[in-house]
């Protein structure tokens, strides 16, 4: 195995360290300090080195060791170090690599001084307090300043020997400020703020080691940067490089990088600034042909995928890119691939950054408010949006296909909701974007772009959210009383809240009759599923036809008789038993088979029936039983009065095993 020493004291050092960790080669890491230790990955292949090394101690190791590569990444300004490095290796024949942190530019009213000794000749003469950002090394240079430790802020390393530096220079405890960076622009400005700075001094550490952030908070805070210049560096490479050459030369392997963006409705304009730079950094950008068109610069190496699988499939098998891109469209968290596409991408390190969704550009330019909006999507579902803008008076949807805007105004002039107001955002963000506001009866015949985003207003919601629908509301069949049984209103009413149904509860109605049992469980678990078995082909035609009238997308009509036509079925959190054909026992079984925990609720006309419930609750393991004997009485009119007419009592069983199913 290949054996590496890294000499790390900067955030690249400690970035290198972290991808070796999990390289097939051993690693020897030489910090100055404990603290630094403190700041490495724990890993196999990783031997710790602390303390500072002289120039005989360097020779030394490497000599016993005998290493492959010595890689220095201490701080820019470690000229000694570097140089002890250089000698030993050197001495030794060992191969070596320094590498180098790129300079930043410095803003033009900077002061640029080439030491410490100099920025003391320069502050002394200058008024003002001083915030010194050059650690604790240099204090004993700084403190030669007259009034020094009334004027001088010092931030340095939460490290005793910083502490004592601090103590031994003269600074009082209070213009003290032991953190650890690299800092924000946000924590500088607060920082030049607290202490009333008006000279803000640095050495040029480099965007990594922070100096990017200093220059931008010296900036907002108009307080004047002092930059002490680096050491000539004669030779070196990059970290990119740095990486390179350890892949090829010792088999290390690094993981793809990959940014999932949100780029917002489309153009360019209405991307983050984040996101820009994101796409502009990658390697490779991946998405749909039409964003790749609006994100991609000129040249840029691009793939057309939307397909999950087919993104990391690309990924994994191009190894030639080490950055790569993948464009969603608006916000990445809202209706995109992100969801399916992040548990593929386990082989790389994964930055997922938001982009301005088409509901908030939307509602913007409408002037809306939007945190009482109801969003689904249309796009590349079959969705019914009847029972959403019943149910609310705002509902946001993306709608897809050549006619999409165009059905859904017409399944909502259909649904006797054509006075809604529809809002239909085309383009959005773009030039020629278009935002058309009128009824759902009069956009019904109107010609939209294929992928639009759309507001529906309903300022009269008339879903109803109470269980126990009037009977007349369901079809029932031929004849007086109807061909098909049906369990009624009140009894329904009593039934659904003994199943104690939640938002995602998935149901089944077993001998479902007309459906309106199941209708209602659709209706309450709206994110569930209900699934109703019925044996008899005009019960199946009346299911289907109550489905359709109620928009009960959620509910699935199975035909045959149970528990046969059920073995393939998901199982169960909750079922209702209308109708068991003599099957009762075997289904129950089946249902405690499927879900030991399932809750059943079951009615019984029968005397028969009720035997073979309470037989039921007696055999099988429930923890929880209840009966209910109910008689309903309705009235009818009789010439100039009103009588009660009972109807037959019916038995309502509650049993469940395991505690509450919620």
């Amino acid at each position: 195995m290949y054996k590496i020493c890294i000499f790390a004291g900067t955030t690249e050092g400690r970035e290198l360290v972290k991808f070796l960790s999990s390289q097939p080669v051993e690693v020897t890491v030489c910090v100055a300090t404990e603290y630094g230790e403190t700041m490495l990955p724990e890993a196999d292949n990783l031997t710790v080195c602390a303390g500072r090394l002289p120039v005989d101690e360097i020779r030394k190791m490497l000599s016993a060791e005998n290493y492959d590569l010595v890689i220095d990444a201490t701080h820019p300004y470690a000229a000694s170090i570097t140089e002890s490095i250089a000698k030993a290796c050197r001495a030794t024949g060992t191969g070596s690599l320094r590498l180098l942190r790129g300079a930043s530019a410095l803003p033009e009213d900077a002061v640029l001084v080439p030491d410490a000794e100099a920025a003391v000749e320069y502050l002394e003469q200058t008024e003002g307090t001083i915030l010194l950002t050059t650690g604790s090394k240099d204090l004993p240079k700084f403190c030669r300043m007259q009034e020094f430790s009334d004027r001088v802020y010092a931030r340095i390393l939460p490290m005793e020997a910083s502490l004592v530096a601090c103590q031994e220079a003269g600074l009082m405890p209070s213009h003290i400020i032991a953190m650890q960076g690299p800092f924000s622009e946000e924590m500088n400005l607060a920082l030049i703020h607290a202490v009333s700075a008006a000279y803000l001094v640095t050495k040029d550490g480099g965007k990594p080691g922070g100096f990017d952030a200093k220059i931008s908070a010296a900036k907002k805070a108009g307080v004047k940067l002092v930059v002490i210049g680096r050491p000539s560096a004669k030779e070196g490479v990059s970290y990119e490089e740095t990486i390179k050459i350890l892949c090829s030369r010792f088999g290390c392997r690094r993981r793809p990088s990959v940014d999932v963006l949100g780029i917002g409705p489309g153009s360019q304009e209405s991307m983050t600034e984040e996101v820009r730079r994101a796409i502009g950094r990658a390697d490779c950008l991946i998405g749909a042909g039409r964003m790749l068109k609006a994100a991609a610069s000129f040249g840029q190496p691009v793939f057309d995928a939307i397909a999950p699988s087919e993104i990391a499939g690309f990924i994994r098998t191009h190894r030639e890119y080490q950055r790569f891109a993948v464009v969603m469209s608006g916000d990445a968290g809202f209706f995109s691939g992100t969801k399916k596409l992040l548990p593929l991408l386990d082989f790389c390190e994964v930055r997922v950054l938001p982009g301005l969704s088409s509901l908030s550009y939307l509602c913007a330019r409408l002037k809306r408010s939007y945190e009482d909006v109801f969003v689904t999507s249309l796009h590349g579902r079959d969705h019914k949006i009847v029972p959403d803008v019943r149910s609310h008076e705002k509902v946001f949807a993306l709608v897809g296909g050549e006619n999409g805007v165009r059905e859904l105004c017409r399944s909502l002039a259909d649904a006797g909701l054509g006075d809604v107001r529809v809002s239909v955002g085309e383009r959005l963000s773009y030039p020629e974007e278009k935002i058309t506001c009128d009824s759902a009866e009069h956009l019904a015949d109107g010609n939209f772009e294929p992928l639009s985003a759309v507001l529906i207003q309903n300022d009269h919601p008339d879903a109803v959210v109470t269980h126990g629908l009037p009977d007349d509301l369901f079809r029932r069949g031929g004849g007086k009383e109807g061909a098909v049984p049906m369990t009624k209103s009140e009894v329904r009413a009593v039934c659904l809240s003994k199943l104690r149904l939640t938002g995602n509860s998935l149901c089944w109605d077993v001998g479902a009759g007309t459906g309106s049992v199941a209708i209602e469980m659709a209706l309450q678990a709206k994110r569930g599923h209900v699934y109703a078995i019925e044996k008899r082909d005009e019960a199946i035609r009346l299911l289907q036809h109550n489905k359709e009238k109620f928009f009960a997308e959620n509910l699935s009509v199975i035909s045959g008789s149970a528990p046969e036509a059920c073995g393939e079925l998901p199982a169960p959190t909750h079922a209702f038993i209308g109708g068991s054909s003599g099957n009762l026992r075997e289904i129950v079984s089946l249902l405690l088979a499927k879900n030991p925990r399932v809750r059943i609720v079951a009615t019984a006309v029968t005397l028969e029936s009720v035997a073979e419930l309470t037989a039921c609750m007696k055999e099988f393991p429930f923890s929880e039983t209840g009966v209910v004997s109910m008689q309903v009485a309705r009235d009818r009119a009789a010439g100039n009065y009103h009588l009660m007419t009972g109807q037959n009592p019916i038995y309502i069983f509650t049993m469940q095993a395991g505690g509450d199913e919620t």
